[in-house]
């Protein structure tokens, strides 16, 4: 069985139907102008989150996604097809980023339940848009504008106020499985759970809950990859609260205190943040706990070490169910300290700002209309992808034009306040912020 947390597709929009080129065909119109419809938009790529997911299986296998392409435009200024959209299921968690640079263009978290990471290109201007008192019958028509391609990566992080950390066959399973209506499989090898098991904690009515995650099986040198160490300490990042259980009795030959330190070490390697996460410490498997006579038992070990760091410690045993709501209600009071709030990643890269970087353009002067010109590949493919009827559009589009450098060349051409500016079929008028 093959873990699905982690995974790298090809997404791409569609491209924009071709507007048509068509002059009107009527026996008693001598002189019929031009009807060429416009191009249909190609479909946009929608990320939206599924509540009955929890892997990311379903990409597992298919690694390339596309929406659909816009029909072309039609004689009699017929329109053509919008695309259809793709939209792509994914958990709640889940994170899209960038694979060339690993930033985030979208966490699937919060309110961000369905999102548009690619629009799908405009459909081409049918030739009815151009004809003029000089032109009549023009025999041009605008293309569709491109889809936009990008290779991302899904990464799944858990949402839960609590994680549940420790080695392998520590009692993880068994303590969610008795707690919450999760049922993940329990058996004796490492590694038993292969992905994150999320369930609902109910204490009495009124109390309220929280969402409990057992976070499989970590092992030394899990940050740094050692067996599925980076994919599953990933999940622990959104939780408030660690419940850290420890095999006590020591069944597994190894020492409670030193695995403690163990499994922190490894937090701590992987992202400093995680091993300050309030914690506290589960002695599991109370019940076979065996202490040898003029030895000290585990549990009063564990306290005299972690007590003075401020981590408390609780006897239990996932097997039998002693202790367990006692550790289940000081892990509410411990949760009543925190803004259990979801931990969104915020947006760092859009790849729809990105799609023109290559491309040319040009800035001049009209000497004859007494207006600067803007145009080229690069400007006509931003404004396809830009609603300048927005006012954050329009903004977004300013701070694009200043990023490109055309704001500065249109000062070395001498544009004054209140001059005009072309940009295809939009004019503005110039004013410095």
């Amino acid at each position: 069985m093959a873990y699905s947390d982690r995974t790298k597709i090809i997404i791409r929009s569609g491209k924009g139907g071709d507007g048509c080129v068509s002059f009107r065909r009527e026996k008693y119109v001598a002189n019929g102008g031009p009807d060429g419809g416009d191009g249909g938009s190609g479909g946009s790529v929608i990320f939206a989150v599924d509540k009955g997911m929890n892997t990311l299986s379903d990409y597992r296998y298919r690694k390339k996604f596309s929406a659909e392409n816009g029909g072309n435009g039609a004689k009699k200024r017929m329109h053509g097809k919008n695309g259809k959209d793709l939209i792509l299921k994914v958990p709640e968690g889940t994170i899209v980023r960038d694979s060339s640079t690993g930033k985030v263009i979208v966490d699937m978290s919060g309110e961000n339940d369905r999102v548009t990471v690619l629009r799908g290109g405009r459909g081409g201007n049918g030739n009815q848009h151009y004809a003029t008192s000089t032109m009549q019958a023009p025999k041009y028509a605008k293309p569709g504008q491109d889809g936009v391609e990008a290779e991302v990566i899904l990464e799944l992080k858990s949402i839960a106020d609590v994680g549940l950390v420790g080695f392998p066959n520590a009692g993880k399973s068994t303590l969610i499985s008795r707690v919450t209506n999760a049922k993940p499989e329990i058996a004796n090898y490492p590694f038993t759970t292969l992905h994150p098991f999320l369930g609902v904690v109910d204490l009495k009515e009124g109390e309220g809950g929280f969402v409990l995650a057992d976070i499989p099986g970590l092992i030394e040198g899990a940050s740094e990859g050692i067996g599925l160490g980076h994919e599953f300490l990933r999940h622990i990042e959104r939780c408030h609260v660690l419940i850290h259980i420890v095999d006590a009795a020591g069944t597994e030959g190894r020492d409670p205190v030193d695995d403690v330190y163990a499994i922190n070490k490894e937090l701590a390697n992987y992202a400093v943040d995680l091993s300050l996460k309030p914690q506290i410490i589960a002695a599991n498997k109370m019940d076979a706990v065996q202490t040898p006579e003029g030895e000290e038992d585990p549990l009063s070990r564990l306290k005299k070490e972690f007590n003075p760091k401020g981590i408390e410690v609780l006897p239990i045993s996932a097997a039998t169910g002693e202790g367990v709501m006692d550790l289940m209600y000081a892990v509410k009071r411990l949760l009543s300290n925190f803004d259990r709030s979801v931990t969104v990643f915020q947006q760092e890269y859009d790849p729809m700002e990105h799609i023109a970087e290559e491309l040319p353009y040009s800035v001049s002067y009209d000497e004859k209309e007494k207006y600067y010109v803007i145009e080229g590949p690069r400007i006509e493919k931003m404004l396809g992808y830009t609603n300048l009827d927005s006012e954050k559009g329009f903004m977004f589009f300013q701070n694009f034009m200043r990023d490109i450098g055309a704001l500065e060349e249109l000062k070395k051409l001498g544009i004054g306040e209140g001059d005009t500016v072309k940009i295809y079929g939009f004019q503005f008028d110039y004013y410095e912020n």
